[in-house]
């Protein structure tokens, strides 16, 4: 397969001689520079609007310096931005052959245990923010084989979209030129929150906004805490005072709040004047701040109760961490769609030659199961009639078969049980029902197995349609949780046949005469 040709999913032939060196990296003379602008620098409406709208028009260079910009600056968006992005990065990464040779699956598992790996998926993670990620492909090929060496992170501010349709991505060269992305070579990365042209779909879109609004909020309020958080100071001098005192009285006044001590002539006066209105002021400040940070983990998060301290205690913040949780499996979902697109199958592709099944790598949790309520729900459902595998249940608890000599647990011992526990002077049961046994003529039956008897042979038909009813809902139930539902609104109805609870009537009423008649029989013994 070394020398049959490959082509990308565009159609365009693998060019070998490019995938083993560097053709994004930072330049020192080129316009791939690693130093960037500060677009936030005296941000305001007019400027951000004339970002967004360059970015609109296929420049997005100061847009994505100010995304940048606002990570930097912005404590909070920063912090949520990044728990998105951990929180699929660190997931478990699985491969599932998908009718692909084992083999090219076992190759995909052993290069996923690299340590870099969370980190090169959180760069790609990237793409949240700002709407899109690159990330270079360096292939390996040292012992004639092609594997993933690296995947090296670059600086979206070196790639554009072409402008005919501001969706195909290019490179841009040295000279400020527009290269094809070479096929195989890199992982394009598109994360949008919303529908539309990638560079309009990212969350730093909207975040700008947020920033520059709580940019202001926290220049005023400290413009208020330097005016107002100190009382205003008021020099008072007699009318004998000279020009040399009243300028020794003010630079008293101007100083004492930064040095908190001065020294004025005896017979001058310094009076202290406090704002009755501060605290009722400066909390419109806090409260605007934390109302833009709230609008921030809304659209990072779709949630914010994971971020900041709200009413409603443990059910809402349940509530709210599975939004986080249902984000997080589109983030991941997603990712791995892509990996597998741009490196799984040109990776297969390169070492084993085309193929018609590849491996596809998944990332995400685990399903959980609850153990609690699938062993309650079998313990109900057996009896009748659900069947349950042995080995199916313990995979679902957890717990693997005892080996050979292992000493096994039984049941618990009921103390109520007389079966070994007698009282004194009193036989055990099972040695009571050995005696009656005996004592009985041949083929006898006992009283209490004469009433089970006589009870199943009054039930049976009502049992057999309960028991069929009961697997017809079980049935046609898609899961255990479904099948519990379904019969907790059968029991719910009180739908127990007439005849069934005539019969267990009945029995009951056997049984206490039966009772009866032993403790008579007892007693004249």
């Amino acid at each position: 397969m070394a020398n049959a040709q490959i082509l990308d999913q565009y159609g365009r032939p693998i060019q070998r001689s490019v995938l083993t060196t560097e053709v994004a990296g930072p330049t020192l003379t080129g316009v791939r520079s690693p130093m960037t602008g500060y677009p936030g620098d005296g941000l305001n409406p007019q400027r951000l609007a004339m970002i967004l709208r360059e970015a609109d028009q296929g420049d997005p260079l100061r847009y994505l310096e100010l995304a940048e910009t606002i990570e930097e600056r912005d404590p909070h968006y920063l912090g949520i931005l990044g728990t998105r992005k951990r929180s699929v990065s660190q997931l478990e990464m699985t491969v599932e052959a998908d009718k692909a040779p084992e083999a090219h699956s076992e190759t995909v598992r052993e290069w996923l245990k690299r340590d870099e790996l969370q980190g090169e998926l959180f760069d790609m993670l990237d793409a949240v923010g700002k709407g899109y990620s690159f990330t270079e492909i360096l292939w390996d090929t040292s012992s004639g084989q092609w594997q993933p060496k690296r995947l090296e992170w670059r600086d979206p501010r070196w790639f554009r979209f072409r402008r005919n349709d501001l969706t195909t991505p290019v490179l841009i060269g040295e000279g400020g030129e527009e290269l094809e992305l070479a096929p195989f070579k890199f992982i394009r990365a598109v994360m949008k929150a919303k529908s539309g042209l990638p560079i309009r779909s990212g969350l730093a879109r909207v975040a700008t906004w947020a920033w520059m609004f709580k940019a202001f909020t926290a220049r005023d309020w400290a413009i208020f805490t330097q005016t107002y958080g100190q009382p205003i100071r008021v020099g008072k001098y007699g009318a004998s005072a000279t020009k040399e005192d009243r300028d020794t009285l003010y630079r008293a006044v101007a100083n004492i709040a930064g040095d908190c001590a001065a020294i004025i002539p005896d017979g001058m006066l310094i009076e202290f004047i406090e704002s009755k209105s501060i605290g009722t002021s400066s909390d419109l400040y806090e409260k605007r701040s934390d109302w833009l940070d709230r609008q921030l983990s809304k659209l990072v998060l779709g949630q914010t109760a994971t971020t900041d301290a709200i009413a409603g205690g443990h059910a809402v913040g349940q509530e709210h961490r599975e939004v986080q949780e249902d984000i997080e499996r589109a983030d991941a979902k997603a990712l791995s769609a892509i990996i597998n697109a741009d490196l799984v199958r040109p990776w297969i592709d390169l070492e084993f030659g085309p193929q018609k099944a590849y491996p596809r790598l998944k990332i995400g949790r685990a399903e959980e199961t609850d153990v609690k309520l699938t062993v309650d729900s079998v313990v109900r459902l057996v009896p009748l009639g659900l069947q349950v595998g042995k080995d199916q249940m313990r995979e679902i608890v957890g717990i693997g078969k005892p080996a050979e000599g292992d000493e096994l647990l039984g049941a618990a011992k009921d103390e109520t049980d007389e079966e070994t526990d007698p009282k004194p002077g009193k036989p055990a049961a099972k040695d009571r029902r050995e005696t009656m046994h005996h004592q009985r003529p041949a083929g006898a039956r006992l009283p209490d197995e004469l009433i089970g008897a006589a009870a199943l042979d009054l039930a049976g038909p009502a049992i057999g349609a309960l028991v069929e009813r009961v697997r017809g809902l079980v049935a046609r139930a898609g899961s255990l949780d479904a099948a519990e539902a379904a019969l907790r609104r059968a029991a719910a109805a009180q739908e127990t046949p007439a005849d069934l609870i005539a019969v267990m009537r009945q029995a009951m009423l056997l049984a206490w005469l039966s009772g009866e008649a032993v403790e008579a029989d007892r007693g004249d013994a």
